[in-house]
């Protein structure tokens, strides 16, 4: 800053200066604002939740892994149904975490082949193709 030598010069610097703090008072002011609805209780969980849920990679490993233990603990039961040989239980037993581990870890592929199917299943033969005598 230069050295102020008149009446004028310094009413003009202090005019300059009053509307920097204005201008920086007003920011201020917003940035205090955003603060506070941040840091309601309300805001936090909300922003907790959507940081939680909104991420694909955790949906997706626990829907493998819930996939992974229903199909373990099905085929378990099947294997061993109302049998009560302790040998077939412990073979059901690691039946069952084999499949789990197997279907978590192939869970990508095995929902890509069950959506493949499904669009078979579901799809719509055009109308003009039809097998007539």
């Amino acid at each position: 800053m230069q050295n102020i030598t008149t009446v004028a010069g310094l009413r003009d610097a202090i005019r300059v200066l009053e509307v920097e703090q204005a201008s920086k008072g007003q920011l201020l002011k917003e940035q205090l604002s955003v603060v506070y609805e941040s840091l309601m209780p309300v805001n936090i969980l909300r922003n907790t939740l959507k940081k939680f849920f909104g991420k694909s990679d955790l949906i997706d490993n626990l829907s493998g892994s819930a996939m992974g233990a229903a199909s373990g603990l099905l085929m378990k039961k099947i294997f061993i149904g109302k049998s009560g040989n302790a040998f077939k239980k412990l073979i059901g037993s690691l039946l069952q975490m084999g499949i789990s581990n197997i279907v978590t870890l192939n869970s990508d592929l095995i929902k890509s082949v069950g959506h493949v199917i499904i669009q078979y299943i579901f799809h719509k033969k055009p109308a003009g193709k039809s097998r007539v005598g």
